[in-house]
């Protein structure tokens, strides 16, 4: 039987969570909503990463600069950094944020770890080796970055796998939740077995007493629910067991 990593081992429980940084306050996945979670006091980070065309670990949520950089275009997979990294990806939640630009995921660690802890997010819509796990196991490994700060996590089963393969040290996770989006297959958490995922992130409606008590009878894997951000819920999933959260809001949750 393959041998399960702790989930951030040492580390304060219940883990807590700024989904892509404080987003509930400062536009997300910037330097400014990472900071802001620090000045809270929230000691985790979820961010999301892609891998540009000239193989730089970017942290941006979608594939595609339209949304946070109104008036752009551009696929930053198929693009190198510099062709996005001078848009404004602040204004549209607030003109004061007008100075944020796409980060890299080397300045983002090197400004936040080891104090704060991270779960990394590898977007990868589909099976194909791009190079961004190799790439991320890499900078990892140069930055002397071990599981005590950093977990790793994604929707792609394959991407976990692979990521695995270069980083074995590092612990992995499945996201999952009852969405069309995601291949049926893949829809109650069966991601698990195909990547070999140390742990569990489900949609938080999907944390179930049952779910839980079987898992806890069998030994299951640490479940890390998204995304939370009423204090009710939060009690009840902590309730059952879980690590801890995910939250656009973790200092009203907390």
């Amino acid at each position: 039987m393959t041998t399960r990593l702790a989930l951030l081992p040492g580390r304060e429980r219940p883990l807590l969570f700024a989904h892509r940084g404080l987003s509930s306050e400062a536009p997300e996945n910037t330097m400014a909503a990472f900071r802001l979670a620090r000045d809270y006091g929230i000691p985790g980070i979820e961010l999301d990463i892609h891998l540009t065309k000239d193989g730089k670990i970017v942290v941006i949520h979608d594939g595609n600069t339209k949304r946070t950089a109104p008036g752009s275009d551009v696929d930053v997979e198929n693009e190198p950094y510099a062709a996005f990294s001078g848009l404004d990806i602040g204004s549209w939640k607030d003109a004061r944020y007008s100075a944020e630009r796409v980060a890299l995921l080397s300045d983002v660690l090197e400004e936040f770890t080891p104090g704060m802890y991270f779960d990394v997010e590898i977007k990868a819509a589909k099976a194909a080796d791009r190079g961004l796990e190799a790439a991320l196991a890499a900078l990892l490994s140069s930055m002397s970055l071990s599981a005590d700060c950093i977990a790793v996590s994604s929707f792609n089963p394959v991407a976990i796998k692979r990521f695995k393969a270069y980083a074995p040290t590092i612990p992995t996770g499945i996201i999952y939740c009852d969405s069309k989006e995601l291949p049926a297959y893949l829809r109650q958490g069966q991601g698990r077995w195909l990547g070999a995922a140390d742990f569990l992130k489900p949609k938080y409606d999907m944390v179930k007493p049952l779910g839980m008590a079987l898992k806890r009878g069998f030994a299951g894997r640490p479940v890390l629910p998204w995304t939370i951000d009423e204090p009710i819920e939060a009690a009840r999933v902590r309730g059952l067991g879980c690590e801890g959260i995910i939250s656009n809001k973790p200092h009203l949750v907390r």
